[in-house]
């Protein structure tokens, strides 16, 4: 009998503000993908980095993926993605730019003026700011 590979226990997840979960299932609704999951990562790159990505995605989540709900939508999260945004909140929010997701990481040591990289705690990172806007 063959188990399933342990995926390490979260104990805080990434949770969505309640603005944001209203945003997605309005994309949701409106790419006629009710049943979709948010998927967030982090990828390297990005001027401090470590870069955000996220995207709906409605295929089943992958064997290392971290599955959970916060305030009604799917989020799949992959388990080296955890490790550096354990803890951390996707809003919505509106600037001048327009509106669009932030996310606010409490492991981010370092951001950039831009919002989308950092640097985290458990290491990585490196590469120059974006105009020198990085925050600490």
């Amino acid at each position: 009998m063959q188990t399933e590979p342990a995926v390490p226990p979260v104990a805080t997840p990434v949770t969505l503000s309640e603005r944001a979960a209203n945003e997605l299932l309005e994309l949701m609704r409106s790419q006629e993908k009710p049943d979709a999951a948010l998927r967030v990562w982090v990828a390297g790159g990005g001027c401090s980095g470590f870069q955000y990505g996220m995207a709906l995605d409605d295929q089943a989540p992958e064997s290392d993926d971290l599955v959970f709900t916060s305030n009604g939508v799917k989020v799949y999260v992959d388990g080296l993605s955890m490790m550096h945004m354990e803890g951390s909140t996707v809003d919505y929010v509106d600037d001048v730019l327009g509106g669009g997701f932030k996310v606010e990481n409490p492991n981010a040591v370092e951001s950039c003026g831009c919002g989308s990289s950092f640097k985290s705690a458990q290491g990585g990172g490196g590469g120059g700011c974006c105009g020198g806007g990085c925050s600490r």
